[in-house]
């Protein structure tokens, strides 16, 4: 290890911890150790490896307190949502240990003998996680892996490496073989680039923006090397005139305030049938402007900082003094903090219309119809997310069906559950994580024919 990274608590812009940064020798070497220990997993029997992975998820369970407050000091998470990614580790780790016994081959029909497949772990796996949303994310990667019989290798963001090395050590706690899952903290230009490069790293899954992505794609395509990636998103929230506009309204503001914005599921094109617009907007913006920004451990706050004072700056740079906006409030003084804002009167082609903002700023845009609505919602390079709002049954199948997206809700914003899956369309990303074949995806499929012919 060389050099470190200071961790800084977004809340407060107070130093929280120093973490040494790995290097690339240190990739090498955790690699090597990494190989080492996979083939030893792959061979013990499913059952055991499913019984240390749910051994895993209860010692998680154990300490959901402690990790949800290292996430509240390293990322500014509000502490209810820093329980539920603590929470939401301990699950994805229980339903990825329920796959281990059920990840099965085939037995396929052919002339002259037998056919039979067999879904194989790839070796080592390479998982590079985001500041948004550190536990979760990472436990997206490492469960699945870990439970088709990989290693893992986890790469946290340098912003946020606390959770990861902290879920390491509950991993060896609960009786994981040393070296299978490691965590180098590291900058994303040494320790991340080693990684990707690496010829003993089989896959790797990268969550972060669609700029870093095609970088890492680049890379793993000169080497043919499996690839997840989960980039961003520019969310569309259709609402028609026929919808429920109480509900629709009130569930409008965490749809794109929900971790101050930076989340790449964020709904942060409202748009909303124009004969329906001004009402909308008389509820709506109350809504907004009652939004509680404050201390994170707060149990009434719903709305932190941001992540660091660069994306605080990247956030005004969107929301210039010539925009109509109408904002929340935000604490002033010490930390990253930016107030809930509405933009309306712009146009579908504005920056802050087209572009990824990732903190808590949301565009309001008229359609007309349904057909306006759908070439609205996919007047984007982005297709992770959305919903739509309406009381007609049809119309929700129709417009589901046309708006290209991966994750779709239909009168609610729900698009992460770990047992469905997850991911995006166009520029949002390649492959799916989570849901009933996750495993499968850090499997390679070896066909045998055996003949019974004399």
């Amino acid at each position: 290890m060389s050099d470190a990274l200071e961790v800084l608590n977004p809340a407060t812009e107070e130093i929280v911890a120093v973490v040494p940064a790995a290097t690339r020798d240190d990739v090498d070497a955790a690699v090597v150790r990494a190989a080492a220990a996979q083939r030893v997993w792959a061979a013990a029997a499913p059952a055991d490896r499913a019984r240390l992975l749910r051994r895993f998820a209860a010692v998680v369970d154990g300490h959901i307190g402690e990790l949800a407050l290292l996430e509240v000091r390293e990322a500014g998470h509000t502490i209810g949502n820093a329980r539920w990614e603590a929470g939401n580790v301990r699950d994805v780790l229980d339903f990825s240990a329920g796959g281990v016994e059920r990840l099965s081959g085939r037995q396929i029909p052919v002339a002259g003998g037998i056919d039979i497949t067999f879904l194989e772990p790839l070796g080592v796996i390479g998982v590079i996680a985001p500041w948004n949303f550190p536990m979760p994310i990472a436990a997206w990667g490492l469960a699945p892996a870990l439970a088709a019989g990989n290693a893992v290798i986890l790469k946290p963001a340098e912003t946020t490496p606390l959770t990861a090395l902290r879920l390491a050590e509950l991993a060896r706690e609960a009786g994981l073989p040393e070296h299978l899952l490691q965590v180098l903290p590291g900058r994303g230009d040494v320790a991340g680039d080693a990684l990707v490069e690496h010829p003993g790293v089989a896959k790797i899954v990268f969550t972060g923006s669609t700029r870093v992505g095609k970088r890492i794609m680049a890379k793993c395509a000169d080497r043919v090397k499996r690839l997840t990636l989960e980039l961003g998103g520019k969310n569309p929230n259709i609402v028609f005139a026929d919808a429920d506009l109480e509900a629709a309204a009130a569930a409008a503001p965490m749809s794109f305030l929900d971790n101050t914005g930076q989340d790449c599921c964020a709904r942060t094109r409202i748009l909303v049938q124009r004969s329906a617009y001004d009402r909308f907007m008389e509820l709506l913006v109350p809504a907004v402007e009652k939004v509680v920004v404050g201390d994170p451990l707060d149990e009434n706050t719903q709305l932190g900082p941001l992540i660091s004072r660069a994306q605080l700056d990247r956030v005004r740079s969107y929301v210039t003094d010539d925009l109509t906006v109408v904002r929340g409030t935000a604490p002033e003084g010490p930390g990253f903090w930016y107030p809930p804002t509405l933009v309306t009167g712009v146009g579908p082609t504005a920056a802050v219309a087209t572009e990824e903002v990732f903190g808590p700023v949301a565009v309001v845009l008229p359609f007309e119809d349904e057909e306006d609505a759908v070439r609205l919602a996919n007047a984007t390079e982005y297709g992770l997310a959305g919903s739509l709002w309406t009381r007609d049954v049809g119309r929700a199948l129709r417009v589901s069906r046309a708006v290209a997206a991966g994750n779709l809700s239909v009168n609610s914003h729900s698009s992460v559950r770990y047992s469905t899956p997850f991911g995006g369309y166009k520029q949002s990303g390649l492959g799916r994580e989570l849901g009933p074949d996750s495993l499968t995806a850090f499997t390679e499929t070896k066909n045998v024919f055996i003949s019974t012919e004399a």
